[in-house]
């Protein structure tokens, strides 16, 4: 089809168009391995099918928070994929004439066709985009408004060429239009067969050096633009956390260089990979308790300046000269941003390739660390500073025994920090006990040994006193050979089952045999222990309420991180029957506290506070009871609801509702 010299040219096209791509590509790896190392290598065939699956059925983003921009990214994916093979045709159909991937096959004859109707699924698909970004601008989308445009254009090119070109071939060559069904309308409308041969062949190469360009340049554009993602994004899915999203790595403190992020090497690879990886969406951002109420973060901001950062450090970080970056805060990053993360998981959650926001900004907290509220938990283990002599005050007029007392108990039921010295936490710990005592359960507490399990510690910042914590509770656990813990604390939950075993072989405190004790511990939320009790019969119990209308707020630690949402409702709809009004922000969905992330301790700074944002969302259910399953949450929806002068909503956590129909029964 191309003359000898037109050859040479596109060989010569060809060849820039990949140097051109893949030398930012290149400078994006090397920023990634000089970040430091982090073994996401395991179970490399389940990321394969995990990702395989998730990219290919669009997985990614159809999701229930944006299902129009789901379907218009659809619409868009597979023409990409379509155009993406036409190209590679495209190009050698320069050498050999008629050239065509597919021969003359059945599979052929239908790619050809379905070519035809992804032409107009892109096309449909960017005008919803550049709609929704131009004419009706969310929010989210308040990043890179060029980068867009100029992706749509590309996007827009290249499709009207390719169709351009292909009325040509057909008019040139009818019998390789095959099912060409939308080349052949074309060529019909605009009347190419009254045209004369010179023309058709001139026509010819013309859309064929117009579509070459078209898609050459965007190939070149691609490693610069957002689009990447549709190269990095498949890639961070792959290397995704294996561990729960609550888990936090821990850090080696005797052979880490530096505790957390103070300049931008410090963070992991994974770290720089999520920040090529964002498509900048904004999904996280619409999600994020901290920036609806009003604070400085905004987590999809944190990934768009760390990308830019990344890039515009690739000098010192090529000549291997860290001591040149600039501090990630205050220089990159505020102080206000840092400390207002909940660790919620929203953000994570709603994310389509699955990027690491809250890890980030916990690296961030390490490197700077607050104290205060740190030296309550040194003294006194505990973060308010009460005595620990006092830990088990709680329980003074009940016959409770401690481990010590009897070490052979089946249960160890933790108490927490929350159950041993707030007055709401007390009186969740009372429910508990007087639900497994009516249970027959055979269990015990450590009492005064119990030490807090560190998770707002670590979550500000302080690794260093989490793992003395953590290391502390775990002798105490292996000195007893505990077997099963009950928590009803979904942060104590997440520590205990998620975060302490990640330490066993760490702090190297410990023998074979407990090793072997510790690692053999079962941790099961109180949701998870109710509910068997009553899908076994093992209490008697008496629906309450039955004229009350009633919600559930899930817990970002037991929901979100944890997967706990039937368990919660199933003990409800047993104790209360079946009026349960699910709120509009429910389930995965959740709208934090306020309280995650160690924020529980903090000064809530500008903005409105967020337990008053989720407060307004019970009130407008109308309902008379909200049920929770998190001290954190009970105290801050009371506190929220208290600021909002409403006096008629009561507040329980699940056990305090199932023990209160255990007195119903026995009446």
């Amino acid at each position: 089809m191309l003359s000898g010299l037109e050859k040479i040219i596109l060989l010569l096209m060809v060849l820039a168009t990949g140097l051109a791509f893949f030398i930012p590509i290149l400078k994006r790896f090397w920023i990634i391995i000089s970040c430091q190392y982090e073994n996401r290598f395991d179970s490399l065939l389940k990321r394969f099918f995990y990702t395989f699956f998730k990219v290919i059925l669009q997985l990614c983003t159809l999701k229930n928070e944006r299902k129009f921009t789901g379907l218009a990214h659809v619409l868009i994916f597979y023409g990409a994929l379509a155009f993406d093979t036409m190209t590679l045709n495209h190009v050698i159909e320069g050498y050999v004439g008629g050239f065509y991937l597919f021969g003359s096959s059945k599979f052929g004859l239908i790619f050809s066709a379905s070519v035809d109707l992804f032409a107009i699924t892109v096309l449909v698909g960017i005008l919803f985009f550049a709609f929704k970004r131009f004419v009706l601008r969310p929010r989210a989308y308040n990043t890179s408004a060029v980068d867009s445009a100029l992706i749509y254009l590309f996007i827009f090119l290249a499709t009207v060429t390719y169709l351009y070109y292909e009325a040509m071939v057909v008019a040139n060559h009818p019998g390789e239009a095959r099912w060409a069904w939308l080349s052949k309308f074309l060529a019909a409308k605009l009347g190419l067969w009254s045209l004369s041969a010179s023309a058709l062949s001139t026509n010819l190469k013309i859309s064929y050096w117009l579509h070459t360009l078209a898609v050459f340049s965007f190939i070149v554009y691609v490693p610069h633009s957002k689009y990447f993602h549709l190269f990095a994004g498949p890639v961070n899915l792959f290397f995704r956390k294996s561990q729960p999203s609550g888990f936090i790595k821990p850090i080696n403190l005797e052979t880490a260089e530096n505790f957390g992020a103070e300049k931008a090497t410090d963070f992991t690879w994974k770290d720089a990979l999520d920040s090529f990886a964002c498509v900048e969406c904004g999904r996280c951002q619409d999600v994020c308790p901290a920036f609806i109420s009003g604070k400085a973060l905004s987590p999809k901001m944190i990934i768009y300046h760390l990308e830019k950062h990344l890039l515009s450090s690739y000098p010192a970080i090529w000549r291997k000269k860290a001591e040149e970056l600039p501090p990630l805060v205050p220089e990159i990053f505020k102080e206000e941003e840092i400390w207002a993360c909940t660790t919620c998981g929203a953000c994570l959650h709603v994310c389509p390739f699955e990027i690491e926001h809250p890890a980030k900004l916990i690296e961030m907290r390490q490197n700077l660390v607050l104290r205060g509220l740190f030296h309550n938990i040194e003294t006194q283990s505990n973060p308010w500073g009460l005595p620990a002599a006092s830990k088990i005050d709680w329980a003074k007029d009940l016959k409770i025994k401690t481990i010590a007392e009897a070490p052979e108990a089946e249960y160890l039921l933790w108490i927490g920090c929350f159950g041993s010295y707030e007055e709401q936490g007390r009186k969740i710990a009372r429910a508990m006990v007087k639900v497994l005592e009516a249970a027959g359960v055979d269990f015990a507490i450590l009492g005064n040994e119990e030490k807090c399990c560190g998770d707002s510690v670590r979550r500000l910042g302080n690794e260093y006193l989490f793992q003395n914590l953590a290391g502390e509770n775990l002798k105490t656990l292996s000195k007893y050979r505990v077997k099963k813990i009950i928590t009803f604390c979904p942060h104590g939950y997440n520590t205990l089952k998620n975060e302490y075993p990640s330490l066993i072989d760490l702090l190297g405190i410990f023998s074979e045999e407990e090793k072997k004790v510790l690692m053999s511990i079962k941790i099961i939320s109180h949701l998870e222990f109710l509910a068997a009790l009553l899908s076994e019969n093992k209490l008697s119990i008496k629906t309450v309420g039955k004229n009350k209308g009633y919600t559930y707020h899930d817990a970002c630690y037991y929901g979100r991180h944890n997967g706990l949402f039937s368990e919660p409702r199933q003990v409800l709809s047993k104790t209360l029957g079946g009026r349960l009004k699910e709120l509009k922000n429910s389930r995965e969905h959740s709208f934090c506290c306020g309280a995650g992330g160690g924020l529980m301790w903090l000064e809530e700074k500008p903005g409105q506070h967020v337990n008053h944002l989720r407060v307004e969302e019970i009130i407008k259910s109308q309902s008379e009871l909200i049920a929770t399953a998190c001290p954190f949450c009970l105290t801050m929806i009371q506190d929220g609801l208290r600021d909002k002068g409403v006096e008629n909503i009561q507040v329980l956590d699940v056990a305090q509702i199932l023990a209160e129909a255990l007195s119903s029964g026995s009446e």
